[in-house]
């Protein structure tokens, strides 16, 4: 059995804004490195640490790495990981969405371009696969991913959406190539969440 713990990124500068992101690419903001570096003295020991390619998981991730000694060489960077595509929603605020787009996000109707569930978990089957095969100890791995990945696989497993805020995460059991939900975790006292407010 591979434990897994998939996290969320520090606050981006889209978060911040309140702008939808999928794959683009926005840093962390100064309160999301805070963040970062505060949820690495929460995390648990971990054998690999791997990180989505996009810049706001990788800086989240690198600061992990440092928090615990180890050099931001070692992580295992894993495009398939990277956000789901919010195609014509990225970059725009629930506002601009409405005025866009009328009566999507009340009806959960999406945009063109937009990545679909089975899509996106064929690709973090795909990733996942490749960091549980690059550990040499396949005992608990940290995965730097995001928000929209975290919740399609809950919603394969099962469980009901609920919001996750930046350095949330969910642990989740591999067994014989078949993922089983484990625990929501929170590596960041509620006085240090922050939720975008696009999601």
């Amino acid at each position: 059995m591979t434990k897994l713990l998939l996290v969320r990124h520090g606050q981006s500068e889209w978060n911040a804004m309140g702008r939808w992101q999928g794959k683009a690419n926005p840093p962390l903001t100064d309160l999301g490195k805070e963040q970062a570096l505060l949820a690495a003295k929460k995390l648990p020991d971990f054998s690999t640490l791997a990180s989505s390619d996009l810049v706001r998981a990788k800086e989240t991730a690198e600061i992990f790495a440092t928090a615990h000694n180890r050099e931001p060489d070692d992580i295992f960077i894993e495009p398939q990981v990277q956000e789901r595509d919010a195609g014509e929603f990225s970059g725009l605020t629930r506002a601009e969405i409405d005025n866009k787009f009328p009566g999507y996000l009340a009806q959960n109707k999406w945009p063109p371009g937009w990545e679909p569930d089975d899509v996106l978990i064929t690709r973090l089957r795909e990733g996942l696969g490749r960091i549980v095969a690059s550990s040499t100890e396949a005992d608990s791995i940290v995965v730097v991913t995001h928000g929209g990945c975290i919740y399609a696989l809950e919603s394969l497993l099962g469980e009901e959406y609920r919001r996750i805020s930046n350095l949330g995460g969910r642990w989740f059991d591999l067994i014989d190539n078949k993922f089983y939900l484990g625990e929501r975790i929170q590596l960041l006292d509620p006085d240090e969440e922050t939720f975008p407010d696009q999601i």
